[in-house]
């Protein structure tokens, strides 16, 4: 294992003040004499292989050439890499094992996936390792290095993705090192990275189910359909807002920016924003919250606001989470299989006897369906005074 990673996971400064290195990323290592400790990556660049070479010479469990042992230990001498004593006794548990990378395990979103991947990744006895990112790229980047040093089978990279060519350049290098090792990355919920590069991508239709989703609200009469949360950048965001807005200009109606409201996907964010429009007074009668946790919060700010759903707004979800059904009256929303991702995600990078006929093994998409789970939280639309 790297100490790059358990760098960037244990030792990141917490004040903003980490520095950066050539390529821009956060270094946020510790430092001697203003230098920036070098990484595993920082060897097997100087010596020309692989973060994996790297790691069999370090803990020379592994065959290697004698030159390439010899071009490693100079590059070592030379960089004055110090191994990391935790990160070698991790290294050296190998094999059987599936890694899982989401944003955060108490959002059910990703506890539900990586409850599909620990249970598939436990039919062929393996150990399903999850680390969590936070929402920070570059910690995903550094986990990701994290598993591969600990020679996992699978990487799978839950949730949506930012538009940033640096990032993206530097997870497919990684991908391709993953690859070349014999383990594979997989996307899971994000867009793929591109025909040339080695993954694979498990996918469900989110563009779809938030046209199908807006379609519904737009059947029932409502027009000025207030769009909250979600992180503006991210994939999934693109892809909700997409569905949502091909479905209003379907029926003619041009999307307003000003009821188009991203921002998170935090029951906070769906409170305090709600609560702004309201004292703003912008002009709405349906809700399409990003998720059902933005949702939940959206719910809330309405109450306090005196307003009922579904009689005087109406409000939908996505994702169909537990907190769908416990909310009163329950939330309408889009289903999202969620553990069926996690297992397909494991089926896909490892095979499944069932699935060889379709599965592809060296790149490919998988993609899964959603669908409206209709409930009681949406009316149809009736004039009121003061809001439309």
């Amino acid at each position: 294992m790297t100490p790059r990673a358990l760098r960037d996971i244990s030792s990141a400064p917490r004040d903003g003040t980490e520095g950066k290195d050539r390529m821009g990323r956060r270094s946020g290592g510790t430092e001697t004499d203003g230098q920036r400790r070098s990484t595993v990556s920082d060897v097997a660049r100087r010596a020309g292989v692989s973060t994996a070479t790297v790691s069999r010479v370090l803990n020379r469990n592994y065959p290697v050439a004698a030159a390439t042992r010899e071009r490693v230990e100079k590059a070592i001498r030379e960089l004055g890499y110090v191994v990391n004593a935790h990160a070698r006794a991790l290294a050296g548990m190998s094999g059987r094992t599936v890694g899982i990378i989401v944003n955060d395990v108490v959002d059910p979103f990703y506890a539900y996936i990586a409850r599909g991947v620990e249970r598939e990744a436990s039919r062929g006895d393996r150990l399903c390792l999850v680390c969590c990112t936070q929402g920070d790229p570059q910690r995903e980047l550094a986990f990701v290095e994290l598993m591969h040093e600990r020679r996992a089978d699978a990487v799978i990279v839950v949730g949506g993705s930012v538009a940033d060519r640096a990032y993206t350049a530097e997870l497919a290098r990684r991908a391709r090192e993953l690859d070349a090792d014999g383990s594979k990355l997989v996307l899971c919920g994000r867009p793929p990275l591109g025909e040339r590069v080695p993954t694979v991508s498990v996918e469900y239709d989110n563009e779809g189910g938030a046209f199908a989703l807006t379609d519904h609200l737009l059947t029932q009469g409502h027009e000025r359909i207030l769009y909250l949360g979600g992180p503006p950048g991210l994939s999934t965001t693109r892809d909700r807002l997409a569905g949502h807005r091909r479905a209003l200009e379907l029926r003619g109606i041009e999307p307003d920016p000003q009821l188009e409201q991203p921002g998170a996907f935090s029951r906070a964010f769906g409170s305090r924003r709600m609560a702004e429009l309201l004292a703003q007074k912008v002009r709405f009668t349906a809700v399409f919250a990003a998720n059902d946790i933005v949702a939940a919060g959206a719910a809330q700010a309405l109450e306090e606001a005196g307003l009922r759903v579904p009689q005087d707004i109406s409000l939908v979800g996505y994702d169909d989470v537990p907190v769908a059904q416990e909310m009163r009256p329950r939330l309408t929303t889009v289903h999202v299989p969620l553990e069926e991702l996690g297992r397909q995600a494991v089926r896909t990078a490892l095979g499944d006897e069932d699935a060889d006929a379709w599965r592809e093994t060296a790149t490919g998409v998988v993609r899964l369906g959603t669908h409206i789970v209709v409930r009681d939280s949406v009316a149809p639309r009736r004039p009121r005074r003061g809001r439309k």
